[in-house]
């Protein structure tokens, strides 16, 4: 019996220790972490309330908090934009078959495990006219863990060619079809799948 109580006690202090290991983040990391559970919980709050979410803007969806990966700051990146000397316009096509032009604007670069991934950067614009940018892709998780058809990242242009941008995947968000059958989300190209798992940012709504 004393043999198998310390047996257990020394697996106990074992996981312990690899946990606190796991966890041993800067006051600066800890910091950006509660800044993310923040937005999540003000995203929350919008999503649940406001008249103008995809569960309440073209019919009631039953709501629950959105799920996500834990907030891992090794899933932030820093890059310069290489923008393409030759801004194709290509077709993104929707959930629901729609055709869409958009131009390949040029990409970001992630370095990974000491792997290098570019990551290509869009320029698209609204029925209004509004000129926006933006990063959408697959990964090992698509279909899994995260949304079968990708997730997003918001990309804010910086007219300064040397600016380096923060490429943040815990903020990888699911598109609004993710929630609802009412929209219609753009689809990420071959060329947006990144061979690797980002454990980061927003999960599968749906089980």
């Amino acid at each position: 019996m004393e043999r198998t109580f310390s047996g257990l006690f020394a697996i106990i202090m074992i996981s312990l220790i690899i946990f606190s290991c796991g966890n041993d983040y800067t006051p600066e990391e800890k910091e950006y972490i509660k800044s993310i559970e923040n937005e999540r919980a003000e995203k929350d709050e919008y999503m649940k309330n406001s008249p103008d979410s995809p569960f309440n803007f073209k019919g009631k969806v039953e709501f629950h908090p959105l799920q996500y990966f834990e907030v891992d700051p090794a899933f932030v990146f820093k890059s310069k934009l290489t923008a393409y000397d030759t801004k194709d316009t290509v077709s993104i096509f929707g959930t629901k078959g729609d055709e869409r032009k958009i131009v390949r604007f040029g990409n970001v670069e992630i370095n990974y495990n000491g792997k290098k991934y570019p990551v290509n950067v869009y320029q698209g614009e609204t029925k209004i006219g509004f000129t926006y940018y933006s990063i959408w892709f697959t990964d090992k998780t698509t279909g899994g863990e995260s949304y079968g058809v990708g997730r997003y990242l918001d990309f804010e242009l910086n007219s300064n060619p040397n600016f380096e941008y923060t490429i943040d995947f815990n903020r990888a968000y699911s598109p609004y079809c993710a929630y609802s059958k009412d929209y219609s989300c753009a689809i990420p190209r071959k060329e947006d799948h990144i061979d690797i798992a980002i454990t980061a940012g927003e999960k599968s709504f749906h089980d």
